[in-house]
């Protein structure tokens, strides 16, 4: 895959540390896309040091709550000071809680949405407030799921679905608000062997074994077969692509 135009640009990815977005900044920064990883995982200023050796684009990190507003704001300041503008944003900060909904204790509920739904919102405030200000174009990529639009089996976890169903129609009504500058659209995984979704599945075969049996394509995804898609939407070949969710499932939703 080769997008000219997204060398010497600028991403920020929440939830950069590892997994998805790690894997997503990787790809990005192989374009020749300088990197802001922001994570509340602690070794965040590792991963933007190991991708910055292993790719040669600049990279920066901030340790960051993506439910605290202020803070993440603050640290798309400081990205501004070390990289420049960011015109390029990929939220892949998420967490899921199962549990039967009979059950959930408010604030297991309330964890869920706070990262997934306001974080993803925060993060997207932020990145494009300076774009708007400037009338400057960027490509916001927000990580939703497939679970936003069917119910995950056996497991329980609808606050983890309902969370990304209004991620969903959060990129579309952004989309609209903020066209035609800043383009926003969703990708919508299924089933991804992230580092920590492969420890799970080893731990718990049966239930692997349960989810690929639903799975068309006959596999799980690789955190590389979101690759393609994140370029296409950072890129300006889709320029006219906006207020869209991009579901990568292998069939999942098909059936």
């Amino acid at each position: 895959m080769n997008f000219p135009d997204l060398a010497g640009r600028t991403a920020v990815v929440t939830g950069g540390a590892r997994g998805i977005g790690y894997s997503l900044a990787s790809a990005l920064a192989r374009q020749g896309v300088h990197i802001a990883l922001l994570d509340l995982l602690p070794d965040v200023a590792a991963s933007a040091e190991r991708l910055a050796a292993e790719t040669g684009v600049m990279t920066a990190s901030a340790t960051v709550d993506v439910t605290d507003a202020a803070s993440v704001e603050a640290a798309f300041a400081a990205v501004r000071e070390e990289l420049g503008v960011a015109d390029i944003l990929v939220t892949a900060a998420g967490i899921t809680i199962w549990g039967d909904s009979a059950e959930v204790e408010p604030a297991a509920w309330s964890k869920v949405i706070d990262v997934n739904l306001s974080g993803t919102f925060y993060a997207t405030q932020s990145f494009a407030r300076p774009l708007l200000a400037e009338g400057r174009d960027g490509s916001a990529i927000l990580i939703s799921s497939m679970s936003g639009r069917v119910v995950n089996v056996p497991q329980h976890q609808a606050s983890y679905n309902a969370s990304k169903a209004a991620v969903d129609q959060l990129a579309k009504s952004l989309a609209v608000e903020w066209a035609p500058a800043v383009r926003v659209n969703a990708i919508a995984p299924g089933y991804i062997l992230s580092d920590m979704t492969r420890q799970f599945t080893e731990q718990n075969p049966d239930l692997a074994a349960e989810w690929v049996g639903m799975i068309p394509a006959g596999r799980m995804g690789e955190p590389a077969d979101l690759d393609g898609i994140v370029l296409l939407l950072a890129s300006s070949a889709a320029s006219y692509l906006t207020g869209q969710t991009l579901v990568v499932d292998g069939g999942y939703t098909a059936i």
